[in-house]
């Protein structure tokens, strides 16, 4: 049994009319009728019946149809999802990321990609969690690594690691480490930070941070991005309360970063993508940059 018997076959019982399924497959209707003898004798069933120059399905041949109908459609889903790894493999993959990751280690994954998959163009976006999880429903980005929780049952969530929160204040004011003299230093003091809208997990946060200290931050300054937070602060505009992970990041800065004592308050950076891509390059960075990460971190 070849492919083209069951074409020949679906064609024939869809038009229920031997001359017209012939001219739909381009064929003479004698070599149409002696394939559709073959698959019957093969089968050891018949299933057409001729009735007043009519053509019938048989039960048998209502219930192949049914399955042949099934093959065809899973044929055309193979057939897309064959192309949509092909595209990946040689088009290009959307990365987001927000921007307290370890770019380095993002940078030493993609050069190493490129030995396994020379043909793929990477796009990066530093975009704010919020807005990659909605670029990952829509397809507008294939991976992005951001701060859980990630709220969509369309998306895998990987667990990359926990971050835990510093104070951040200009240098000079690098005095305050003692906690007690920290805490008051930071009651009086205008805060920077991100508005609730652009980051609602990194607000709350902050008001945790704070109330666990016995305060509610004043915050006088609100910007988009975390590389502004920093700035203002080196200006002495204010201090901020942020994640560990962009002591590295921002060293170059004139600020302080100063750890929180017995504050077991932390935030966890994720890789999200969407559970039916199924490009070999997302999976292949998926893996690697993973597992970069986890030996850093350890």
């Amino acid at each position: 049994m070849e492919l083209r018997h069951l074409l020949y076959f679906r064609t024939v019982a869809e038009e229920l009319h031997f001359r017209k399924a012939a001219l739909k497959l381009f064929i003479s209707q004698p070599p149409l009728s002696r394939q559709i003898k073959e698959l019957e004798k093969e089968l050891g069933v018949q299933l057409f019946t001729r009735k007043d120059k009519r053509v019938y399905l048989t039960d048998a041949g209502k219930y192949f149809k049914a399955e042949v109908d099934g093959i065809f459609a899973r044929l055309e889903e193979t057939k897309g999802i064959v192309r949509q790894i092909h595209n990946n493999e040689s088009g290009e993959l959307k990365i987001g990321y927000i921007s307290s990751v370890y770019q380095s280690h993002l940078a030493d994954v993609l050069i190493a990609m490129r030995d396994v998959f020379p043909y793929i163009k990477t796009n990066l976006f530093e975009i704010p969690t919020l807005t990659q999880t909605k670029g990952l429903e829509l397809g507008n980005l294939d991976v992005g690594i951001l701060r859980g929780p990630v709220k969509s049952d369309q998306l895998k969530v990987k667990t990359l690691f926990f971050d835990p929160f510093v104070v951040v204040i200009p240098a000079q004011k690098g005095k305050h480490k003692r906690q007690e003299k920290l805490e008051a230093y930071l009651r009086g003091s205008p805060f920077i930070f991100f508005s609730k809208e652009i980051a609602p997990h990194y607000y709350d946060k902050l008001i945790e941070i704070c109330a666990r200290m016995g305060f509610k931050p004043d915050i006088v300054h609100e910007v988009n991005n975390v590389h502004s937070i920093l700035q203002l602060v080196e200006a002495g505009l204010g201090v901020s309360i942020l994640p560990y992970s962009l002591k590295q990041q921002y060293s170059f800065l004139k600020v302080s970063f100063i750890e929180l004592e017995n504050m077991p308050v932390s935030t966890e950076v994720v890789m999200a993508y969407k559970r039916s891509n199924k490009s070999a390059a997302l999976r292949w960075f998926v893996e690697n940059y993973q597992s970069k990460i986890a030996r850093f971190s350890g």
